[in-house]
Parts: structure tokens; sequence; C-alpha cells
């Protein structure tokens, strides 16, 4: 099942959701070394690339649900997605309730409970993401229908189809 939302031939969901895994999860590292060390300016980073990852999560859920609506009803693919989205959902939330734990602080130190949260969130995303690469990989969801190991670039215009070769072992 192909992707409905694409950008040069390609899912856009795929490219968007490196950003907020990436801004969220080195927020957790940034928190536990500011921890370890006491530099409140690992805290303040970590602050703001909660900020940034909340935004980019949510950007990438609109593509997700655009996604996903497409997936025929009762099909495990379509349980699947909803699992990971509202998973995804959660960890946005948890993310959102440390950052706005940390907002009256000056340097926005993350005290036990934000930490916390964080560190739950990312537990909880190391999931929603299996289940994302299970969508994928397993039942091929925003997958070209036609993909294989020497169909043209996306952007030559031709389908992926054309032109099939068989690969030799």
């Amino acid at each position: 099942m192909e992707s409905r939302a694409k950008l040069a031939g390609h899912a856009i969901h795929p490219m968007l959701i490196v950003f907020p895994l990436g801004l969220l999860a080195m927020a957790v590292i940034f928190d536990s070394i500011e921890r370890a060390t006491g530099n409140v300016a690992f805290a303040t980073v970590g602050f703001w690339n909660i900020a940034a990852g909340i935004i980019g999560g949510l950007i990438a859920a609109v593509f997700g649900l655009w996604d996903w609506l497409a997936i025929p009803g009762g099909t495990r693919a379509r349980a699947i997605g909803l699992w990971h989205g509202a998973g995804n959902v959660i960890v946005v939330v948890l993310f959102a309730a440390s950052w706005l734990l940390r907002r009256g602080d000056p340097v926005h130190l993350p005290g036990a409970m934000p930490l916390t949260l964080e560190v739950v969130a990312v537990m909880l995303a190391l999931v929603t993401g299996w289940l994302g690469g299970e969508l994928v990989e397993r039942l091929r969801v925003g997958v070209d229908d036609g993909a294989h190991l020497d169909a043209p670039s996306s952007l030559s215009g031709q389908p992926a189809m054309s032109e099939r070769r068989t690969v030799r072992a």
C-alpha cells in the first residue's frame, strides 16, 4: 500500500519522524548529562530540544494520520497503525508535560518528575517505533507496490514496476 502523502516520490511521514525522535531522545541525554555534571547549559538545550521535538512530532503525526486513514478497515495493519499513532501521541503528551513542568525554572532544570516522564516517553517511543517498522517492513504500508531492487529512481517519473529484473543470488 503506497503512502498518500509523498514528496519527490517518497512518503513524507517517515522523512519527518527522524527529527522529533532525534530531538526528544537527545533531550533525555542532555538532561541526564546536566544531572550528572550540574552544567545547566545542558538542561537549557534539553528544554528547547523538547519544544522542537513536540512541534516536529505534531507535524509528522498529520502525515501519519493521513496515511493511516487510507489503510483498509478490519486489517492487522489498521490496528497496528492505531497503536503506533496513539502511542506516539502519548509520547508527545509526556514530553509536553515534562516541558511544562520545567517552564517556570529560569534555566529549565529537569526535576525528578520531568526526567521520569522523558524516560518513560522514550521507552514508549521504542515500542511505537517498532510498530512503525512492523507497518513498513512486514505489512508493506507506505511501500510502492512495484518496489524491487532494480526499480528506477522515484524522480524518473517511471513506475517502479517497469523493467523489473530478477535478482541473481
